[in-house]
């Protein structure tokens, strides 16, 4: 009895390139798209009269009409302003002005606890 190669040359052949095409994925993946929505000035005027709060900050006058909040920490005097833009973001902006000699990271503090409000 004679053995033919050619037929289990065929199938040999055949195993390893359909071996090739088949790679298992583990799971199964979603990109994940996030988009950015501007701050509304509502959720701004917020979170910025709670970072004042949360830093301590007596505030002494509000004016939401024209986005002003007027405060003071021992004797810092503090500014916040709130202002909706052309392009609808909103810019927030702290300003802290006191004794030449001391810095106390007021503005800093202020700014980290307006962006802990805001979720970022």
């Amino acid at each position: 009895m004679r053995f033919s190669y050619l037929p289990a040359g065929i199938i040999a052949a055949a195993v390893l390139v359909s071996s090739g095409c088949y790679y298992p994925y583990p799971y199964s993946y979603t990109p994940v798209v996030t988009t950015t929505v501007p701050a509304s000035f509502d959720a701004s005027w917020q979170a910025a009269r709670g970072a004042a709060y949360d830093e301590g900050v007596r505030v002494t006058s509000e004016d939401r009409s024209t986005g002003t909040l007027r405060g003071e920490k021992g004797q810092d005097r503090v500014l916040i302003t709130v202002a909706q833009q052309a392009n609808g973001t909103v810019r927030v902006e702290f300003s802290v002005a006191g004794p030449p000699s001391e810095n106390t990271g007021l503005q800093d503090r202020l700014t980290r606890a307006y962006n802990r409000r805001m979720g970022r």
